[in-house]
């Protein structure tokens, strides 16, 4: 089984900045794809960015430009640099990994959750 712990969220004025990391543990080879997620009250959750492990990433047009994601696949961490920040994206963040290979070589037929981490962007 594979625990994700998100850790970096707090709370922080529009313009600043937040960074965001996410440690994967358990019998993991390899983790193909993490990405981060975030849900405001009210709202769906939503893709904010994603990345390969080939380091191939993908945003959410709202963030384009102010966040970026990164990633350690040796520690098996992902990281989501947050810039400008504004007060829409006050929500509560997830950390999520996807097409796992365990430690035996075997693939995952699920994808993993962090407990979430809320980032306030506030006055």
């Amino acid at each position: 089984q594979v625990q994700l712990v998100e850790s970096g969220g707090g709370v922080v004025q529009p313009g600043g900045s937040l960074r965001l990391s996410c440690a994967a543990s358990g019998r993991i080879f390899s983790i193909n794809r993490m990405a981060w997620y975030r849900q405001a009250p009210g709202k769906q959750r939503e893709l904010v960015a994603a990345i390969t492990s080939g380091a191939s990433t993908n945003y959410a047009d709202s963030v384009k430009g102010r966040f970026t994601i990164s990633r350690d696949n040796a520690k098996n961490t992902v990281y989501l640099q947050m810039n400008s920040l504004k007060p829409e994206d006050t929500a509560v963040y997830y950390c999520n990994a996807d097409r796992v290979t365990y430690s035996d070589r075997s693939y995952s037929i699920r994808d993993y959750w962090g407990q979430g981490t809320q980032v306030t962007v506030s006055s």
